[in-house]
């Protein structure tokens, strides 16, 4: 017997819609369990058109999007790593640098050619070996040594031959490391590498998102599927017009005077933080990560204000009684360790500061890159 799909005045009947519509159910439900159970997404992330038929980004990708620039933040490592330069071949003739940090090392407000990785390239630098010393940025906006530390894990299997780590005192207090959202939804990778190296961090942080099933699913997973589309999708203009942030003119500069708070964070007080308050053991992480490659760490340099109540505060993220006690610490931390430590805090002038205490002008990142290619000799 057969099914009878179409009633005598040649519309479907009821029967053979409701069919249809449960199988498509079923198949639908089916799908989803299995994207769930797969997990495709990590596989995915590793497909791009960067490389190949759009070149390599300079730069992580990071960004609101937008109708002025090609970009977007999303939360895949592999999607992020698959876009930017620093997965392609390694050439024979090659010294690979690896330049990690927060914002100021991405370049908020700068051109990739004015960031400190445009400028050392365009240097054309060359090893003691004769090689050609090729600089990678995957510095990331927001503060957190362990946002660095993820990356820079991330990162080792891109056959390195040296890191600068570049960062401030922002990045060091415990309530800053899972303040970033790239932190937070890597919750797997992070816990990781707080088992691994046994950091003062807590690996049950409310902030870090494990995803649930449903998370897992096709429907779950829309916003990463899209975003990994998007970023694809941006690679054909981004490629045209080179542009990946919004450049506001005019910005909205920095602050300059201030008012009598000196608390830092949940610091309120000289007497409320001490150094254990502060997560040195990620740094030591890091150079333990790093292995034989060396590692010049880099205490950034930041606007110190000469306006009101400057004699309280550097800026506005720093009052002086917490930079001064990190930066002694950071000191006394790198000399018992005998890490390398380039300390330009105070290097670059006041005037070279843009919209943030530590985001420099292509001025002042020229400054910092003198003396960096200074300290790093004895590497060539």
């Amino acid at each position: 017997m057969k099914w009878k799909w179409l009633a005598d005045d040649g519309r479907y009947t009821s029967g053979f819609v409701i069919r249809v519509l449960l199988k498509a159910f079923v198949l639908f439900v089916l799908a989803n369990l299995i994207f769930a159970f797969t997990d495709p997404l990590p596989a995915l992330g590793h497909i791009s058109i960067y490389g190949w038929l759009v070149p390599s980004r300079s730069r992580l990708p990071y960004g609101e999007e937008s109708a002025q620039a090609y970009n977007l933040s999303l939360n895949s490592l592999d999607a992020m790593f698959a876009a930017h330069n620093l997965t392609l071949p390694k050439a024979a003739d090659e010294r690979r640098i690896l330049i990690v940090g927060d914002s100021s090392t991405w370049g908020i407000l700068l051109h990739p050619n004015e960031t400190l990785t445009g400028v050392l390239n365009a240097r054309n630098l060359k090893s003691g070996d004769g090689k050609r010393m090729v600089f990678y940025n995957i510095g990331y906006p927001t503060m957190s040594l362990t946002k660095d530390l993820m990356l820079l894990d991330y990162a080792m299997r891109y056959q390195l031959d040296a890191v600068l780590w570049i960062f401030s005192a922002q990045s060091f207090p415990r309530t800053s490391q899972a303040a970033s959202p790239i932190v937070q939804n890597n919750a797997e990778t992070v816990r990781r590498l707080i088992d691994d190296y046994h950091l003062n961090v807590d690996s049950q942080d409310a902030r870090f998102i494990t995803p649930t099933f449903w998370d897992r699913t096709v429907i779950g997973s829309r916003r990463p599927l899209a975003d990994w589309l998007r970023l694809q999708l941006y690679g054909f203009a981004w490629a045209t017009t080179a542009i990946d942030q919004y450049y506001p003119d005019p910005y909205t500069p920095h602050t300059v005077d201030f008012d009598t708070d000196i608390a830092w964070g949940d610091f309120k007080t000289p007497d409320s933080m001490t150094e254990n308050d502060l997560l040195f053991d990620v740094l030591a992480a890091g150079m333990q990560r790093a292995g034989n490659i060396p590692v010049l760490l880099v205490n950034e340099p930041m606007f110190i204000s000469g306006g009101k109540n400057s004699d309280l505060r550097y800026n506005a993220f720093y009052p002086r009684w917490a930079y001064d006690a990190y930066h002694v610490w950071l000191l006394d931390t790198a000399a018992k360790n005998k890490w390398q430590l380039l300390d330009l805090w105070n290097a670059v002038d006041s005037t070279e500061f843009t919209d943030s205490p530590v985001h420099l002008t292509p001025k002042g990142v020229e400054k910092m890159s003198d003396k960096v290619i200074a300290s790093f000799s004895s590497w060539r």
